[in-house]
């Protein structure tokens, strides 16, 4: 089979799926009708605000009829909808989705803000910030499970790096010090993490559960026995924020992704180095191929045992850098259980983002932005529980997993424990 006839198969979409995201097209475009246009009165109109804070460049307020709006972006979705039930769009199909996805998310800003004004740029900058430790999450357990090793315990090493990097950099008075102490915690979780799987083959799941629970307590202890006794142990200060030149400047995007401090930028950083150094270079085409065929790997002379430690402890330094987020980059302390989760949340966007570093960040972003919104609509006053926009993330994360947008694609020996024979 030729290269291209096996690109056209792959990219051929079954009908069952064809009928299935036409049914879905439909299905939301009825409901910016039914729902929300049919519930606003004529007259209304919403203002989107479109300026940042610290813009140089004031852009006007968009304001525009909320009705004729919402139904512009029913129509659309209806006629998407009909076209792919009855030929599809190929490969093009995802994008379509993401198209009618991003219709309904703005048709019900657009329906939420009906008679007031909603402060977009905001609300997107929001969006990003609360993104980074998720993204940051979800590349960590990229690295460890491109190599074969399944690590939940992100979370744990998020937790312990927060704690590090804010004890040490109080300590020294160095926010740098403490950076580099945080990311050193989460290599040393990580370590631990590889040493336990791949020497004495113990059930990967396990042990992660075991570090999560270990991180969860020693933190706990520290903070309650010394941090929170004595001020001056938990009070780091935080990195603040610089303008990339130029394109700081660039109207609407350019506040909300070049002016952020250090976190954000080595996010961009390891989103482009991740996705060249895995998927462009041989050093990639090593650390896949252990996660995907380990014995193929040995056999060509790669070190399977190194190569899983190495992406690992990678891994968990990443994982130190993103609990460091949350103390060195944002709220300037520590305090127990302050990364709530955002760990197991970044394996739901590694999963989500399909193990690609860029699927990833776009996960973390819908993460972020569905937590934003819960926060812009209850300023609002929209009476719908926020607890309901918190499952909308999980619930698409389903539907990726159950191949309605494409089928999700595991490192196949991810788990498993190598027998060097």
């Amino acid at each position: 089979m030729t290269t291209t006839a096996l690109r056209k198969q792959i990219e051929t979409v079954s009908p069952t799926r064809q009928r299935v995201m036409g049914v879905l097209f439909l299905l939301l475009g009825f409901s910016i009708w039914f729902f929300m246009s049919r519930s606003v009165a004529a007259t209304l109109t919403t203002t989107f605000g479109l300026n940042p804070g610290g813009a140089d460049v004031i852009l006007p307020d968009w304001q525009f009829h909320t009705v004729p709006m919402l139904n512009i972006l029913a129509v659309a979705s209806a006629v998407f909808g009909g076209i792919q039930i009855a030929r599809g769009f190929g490969r093009w199909t995802n994008t379509v989705l993401a198209a009618v996805v991003t219709f309904f998310v703005f048709g019900f800003l657009a329906w939420s803000a009906a008679g007031n004004s909603l402060n977009l740029a905001g609300m997107l900058g929001s969006s990003l910030s609360k993104a980074v430790p998720i993204t940051l999450g979800a590349l960590s357990g990229i690295l460890c499970e491109r190599s074969g090793i399944i690590n939940i315990a992100i979370e744990g090493m998020m937790l312990l790096g927060a704690m590090v990097g804010a004890l040490v950099g109080s300590i020294t008075g160095n926010l740098w010090l403490g950076l580099l102490a945080a990311v050193g915690s989460g290599v040393f979780l990580a370590y631990i993490l590889a040493w336990m799987s791949i020497k004495y083959k113990v059930d990967q799941i396990i042990t992660g559960t075991v570090i999560n629970i270990f991180a969860t307590g020693i933190t706990s202890y520290i903070s309650a026995k010394f941090m929170q006794k004595h001020q001056e142990l938990n009070n780091p200060g935080i990195f603040s924020r610089f303008e990339i030149p130029l394109l700081a400047k660039i109207p609407f995007i350019g506040p909300i992704f070049f002016n952020q401090n250090i976190f954000v930028y080595v996010l961009y950083a390891l989103l482009i180095g991740l996705y060249v150094g895995l998927f462009k270079t041989r050093w990639g085409l090593r650390l896949r191929s252990v996660g995907e065929h380990p014995r193929a790997a040995d056999t060509l002379g790669i070190n399977v045992f190194k190569t899983r430690y190495m992406a690992t402890m990678l891994g968990g330094a990443v994982a130190g850098f993103a609990g460091a987020y949350f103390t060195l980059g944002s709220v300037g302390r520590f305090d127990e259980m302050m990364t709530a989760g955002r760990g197991f949340i970044g394996l739901a966007a590694m999963i989500f983002g399909n193990w690609n570093p860029f699927g990833s960040f776009s996960a973390g972003l819908l993460f972020g932005f569905a937590d934003s919104l819960a926060t812009k609509l209850a300023i609002l006053g929209v009476r719908i529980p926020s607890q309901f926009l918190g499952m909308a993330p999980y619930i698409a994360t389903m539907i990726v997993l159950a191949g309605v947008v494409g089928r999700g694609q595991a490192p196949a020996a991810e788990g498993t424990p190598y027998e060097k024979e």
